[in-house]
């Protein structure tokens, strides 16, 4: 079961971390506020279907990785604690501060550092889900071609 659930949980969680990231560059670079208002409202919401998969993967993930040895599961478990307290510490309270001060219309000089804060933040965790996805489809591999 946890070999189905992964995959599908890991990427629906990196989908939506890359879908926030590209929807809130998109809105800043080319929109108008009221689309960085729009983005910045409904990003918290998407943690209804982020958080879930997170847990999913990380749970799963956990139980996969158990059974495995070596670099590539090593690796793989270093990058979690990084990618957790990068979405705990720093993901998620600022997303639910842009949120409320977007719906406030401030848009001063805080919310502008705040979101380079979670732009830089959402960066990192995009490229250590991509790393970590990268690894698993290696030992999936592996798994296949050795039963």
């Amino acid at each position: 079961m946890s070999k189905t659930i992964h995959p599908i949980a890991g990427t629906i969680a990196l989908i939506t971390i890359l879908s926030f990231w590209l929807s809130t560059t998109w809105s800043e670079i080319f929109a108008g506020e009221q689309a960085v208002t729009t983005v910045k409202t409904w990003v918290p919401y998407g943690f209804l279907v982020l958080l879930p998969a997170l847990m999913a993967a990380g749970g799963s993930g956990f139980r996969l990785g158990r059974k495995m040895r070596g670099p590539v599961v090593n690796a793989k478990k270093k990058r979690m604690p990084f990618i957790a307290a990068n979405g705990i510490l720093i993901l998620i309270p600022c997303a639910l501060y842009l949120s409320f001060k977007a719906q406030a219309g401030a848009f001063d000089m805080a919310f502008y550092v705040v979101q380079v804060i979670e732009l830089l933040a959402g960066a990192a965790n995009i490229t250590l889900l991509i790393l970590n996805m990268r690894d698993g489809l290696r030992l999936s591999r592996r798994r296949t071609a050795h039963p």
